[in-house]
């Protein structure tokens, strides 16, 4: 599988991109952060997923890990493909769709083309306990601050230690709501010494 991948940017269109890794050139269907990142004959680096589509394999691109980790919950879902998901991602971003789910907040999502109301409330059906510590949810704690790039930072680092979107998330808001003002660092430590703990 190809999870990562770092080159030049070759070609920019309206919602994909080129990127040349060793001379190869790949063709990748980004989210609307990543084409705000690049720039032409510059390095980047984009978090990606391999699916096949029909007769042909697509490769899916994303700024981040959490983005992408998003992504693929939504895939989960009956009736969301990779486009649907990646409209939602470019539209409105991680963090709120994150919060439409917790909040239960089916309008915000149908305003993206090609999201109607029906796929809209079987997304918050079946993803809302993932995020219901959120604010808006109906669980204890907030991730209100995780929107800040501090607590976005210690959210991708345990995603890459291999623990998953939801203990991740329910983790951090516990420390954050006892510790608001602790750094990354602080968040990252002790969200280890509780997920260790289990």
């Amino acid at each position: 599988m190809i999870g990562i991948l770092r080159g030049k940017v070759w070609e920019i269109e309206a919602s994909a991109l080129c990127l040349d890794v060793a001379g190869v050139g790949y063709e990748i269907a980004v989210t609307a952060s990543v084409l705000g990142k690049a720039r032409m004959g510059q390095e980047l680096t984009v978090y990606t997923k391999l699916i096949p589509k029909d007769d042909e394999l697509a490769l899916y691109g994303f700024a981040t890990l959490r983005e992408k980790q998003l992504f693929l919950e939504m895939l989960t879902v009956s009736g969301i493909g990779p486009k649907g998901a990646l409209s939602l991602l470019s539209a409105l971003g991680v963090d709120q769709i994150e919060t439409a789910f917790a909040a239960e907040n089916a309008a915000l999502l149908t305003k993206v083309p090609g999201i109607g109301k029906k796929t809209a409330q079987r997304l918050i059906l079946e993803l809302k306990e993932k995020f219901k510590g959120l604010p808006g949810g109906t669980g204890e704690g907030s991730l209100g601050s995780l929107a800040g790039i501090r607590h976005s930072d210690a959210l991708e680092s345990l995603l890459v230690l291999g623990y998953t979107l939801e203990e991740s998330q329910r983790t951090l808001a516990a420390i954050v709501k006892e510790q608001p003002e602790s750094t990354t660092e602080e968040q990252i430590k002790l969200a280890l010494r509780t997920l260790s703990a289990r």
